[in-house]
């Protein structure tokens, strides 16, 4: 299994590692997530981890840890508060596309196989702020210009329904798919974030189903929370049985992709929370294939909730 973890949580309790007064640079935070066992890989943002650190002082850091680069996810800041891919600036939106492209060339350089891309600004908070046609097909046009300048990499779209919009352009699963569709090329895909499928009150196996019956799938963004926000607290602390479900639909289509954990820990050891999420992982794994991928098919042929939470129930008391 491959798993890497928000580099960013690293900064959390960094009395436990670091001098109180030390300023954080990337190939720290490196170092520290590096602790964590049972952790494979490393996903950085850009251009956030890459301005206290060159690109090669973070390769050589990488290297000697033992891991490897997952991918690089875009977060963009605040000069694209009025949108990225949508900004009515043509030049701001020309240089949201430009960094984009930067992202991928640093994902390919590091040896990473997935640029991620969360548009948080592209969306609306007013009726008639927005002409909703022209801001999807800015998108499609945005996301296809740049997965076509670099067929060899895999460019994944990750939606959320809202936050720090009321309303993002492109925020649940349905969606997603339109827009992949819509943009036609093979190496555009889905992004899947358990708390913000939460949020939009998918249930996160349905959302696998589909992104996979599509052979769409391209990451999985694991946490968990109350629904109504991100909250990014530890995997099956709240929806146990839907991260249950979640890990069986990845095991029936054959998932081998990244699974990263983007929680929030603030008040928790990052090291030892990231070390409980990847436990917590491969327990329901190993719980699945104990009970068996088929005697789950056939709980789910009979469609009878009742079995379904006796059977299920004795699994984890066994």
């Amino acid at each position: 299994m491959i798993f890497s973890t928000r580099l960013n949580s690293f900064k959390a309790q960094k009395e436990l590692f670091f001098p109180r007064d030390k300023q954080l640079t990337t190939v720290d935070l490196i170092k520290r997530m590096a602790t964590v066992s049972g952790l494979t890989h490393v996903e950085l943002n850009y251009p956030e981890h890459f301005k206290t650190n060159t690109l090669d002082e973070i390769k050589d850091v990488i290297s000697q840890s033992g891991l490897q680069v997952s991918g690089i996810a875009l977060r963009f800041d605040d000069t694209y508060l009025n949108g990225e891919f949508t900004n009515s600036n043509e030049e701001i939106r020309r240089k949201a596309i430009n960094t984009t492209k930067e992202a991928v060339e640093a994902c390919q350089q590091l040896g990473g196989k997935t640029t991620t891309i969360w548009l948080a600004n592209d969306g609306f908070d007013y009726s008639f702020q927005l002409d909703y046609e022209e801001a999807w097909n800015q998108t499609v046009s945005a996301l296809k210009e740049v997965a076509s300048e670099y067929p060899e990499t895999d460019i994944s779209f990750e939606y959320k329904p809202y936050e720090p919009r009321s309303f993002s352009l492109v925020g649940d699963i349905g969606l997603s798919l339109l827009l992949v569709e819509e943009v036609g090329l093979p190496n555009v895909g889905i992004t899947l974030d358990f708390c913000h499928m939460l949020m939009k009150k998918e249930n996160p196996a349905y959302s696998v189903a589909l992104a996979a019956r599509k052979n769409r799938l391209m990451g999985f963004h694991l946490n968990d929370g109350y629904k109504d926000a991100d909250d990014g607290i530890m995997l099956g602390s709240v929806h146990l049985m839907q991260t249950l479900e979640f890990i069986y639909y990845a095991k029936k289509y054959n998932y081998t992709g990244l699974i990263y954990f983007d929680t929030f820990p603030l008040r928790e050891d990052p090291v030892a929370e990231c070390e409980q999420n990847i436990k917590v992982y491969k327990a329901l794994d190993t719980l699945i294939s104990k009970i068996g991928m088929e005697t789950i098919e056939q709980l789910i042929k009979e469609k009878n909730g009742v079995k379904v939470q006796q059977f299920l129930l004795n699994s984890f008391l066994a």
